[in-house]
């Protein structure tokens, strides 16, 4: 055991330093090469901010903690791929705050859930996960079907996320009441559950 050794384990101060200091330096190289690389920071082509219906569809998937069974991130891992599909790439995510990667797989990864099934199929999956999925454990939300989603709520969000640098112009952000008029939430969550991982198929719906 060395002096330094000694020291740093003996004085409480020096030790907590220590550990921040090497924690820093180690946060560090990995954040800082990842700033240099455009391609981590730069849309992948096709992708573009959610227009309002899918964002208010993706504001409602977190509320409804669905975030917390599903991940929306496919690994490069060769099981994955052909059960879910090509693995997610880092500019698929520059419009995705939060991150909704996930950890737990209590239920399938969804990042390329889009165009997979029907939205008749999602609508009776959200209202009954049985009557599609036999044996599932996916709780029901038929509540949804009923609901609307808060345009003034949706505007405030974009507005913030203008503020992020994703590419809302005013007028995407005063058209967003006409787009979510006479949409219920089911409208909307299945929506955003549509456009996940379906690149530059969101056509002009801003």
């Amino acid at each position: 055991m060395t002096g330094l050794q000694k020291k740093l384990e003996s004085n409480m101060g020096m030790l907590i330093f220590g550990i921040l200091l090497v924690s820093s330096l180690g946060g560090l190289a990995q954040i800082l090469p990842s700033l240099a690389q455009p391609s981590l920071s730069a849309p992948a082509e096709g992708i573009a901010p959610h227009p309002p219906l899918e964002l208010a569809g993706r504001e409602i998937y977190i509320r409804e903690s669905c975030n917390l069974c599903h991940t929306q991130h496919v690994r490069p891992l060769l099981a994955e791929v052909k059960r879910h599909g090509p693995a997610s790439q880092a500019g698929e995510f520059v419009y995705e705050r939060p991150f909704l990667w996930g950890s737990k797989r209590t239920g399938p990864d969804l990042h390329r859930v889009g165009g997979k099934y029907s939205d008749e199929w999602h609508r009776i999956h959200m209202l009954n996960p049985r009557a599609v999925v036999p044996g599932s454990i996916m709780p029901a939300y038929p509540w949804l079907a009923s609901a609307r989603p808060d345009a003034e709520e949706i505007q405030k969000r974009m507005r913030a996320l203008q503020t992020l640098g994703h590419p809302y112009s005013d007028a995407d952000i005063a058209a967003a009441p006409k787009a979510l008029e006479g949409k219920t939430e089911m409208d909307a969550i299945i929506a955003y559950l549509q456009s996940l991982g379906v690149s530059g198929k969101r056509g002009d719906s801003q």
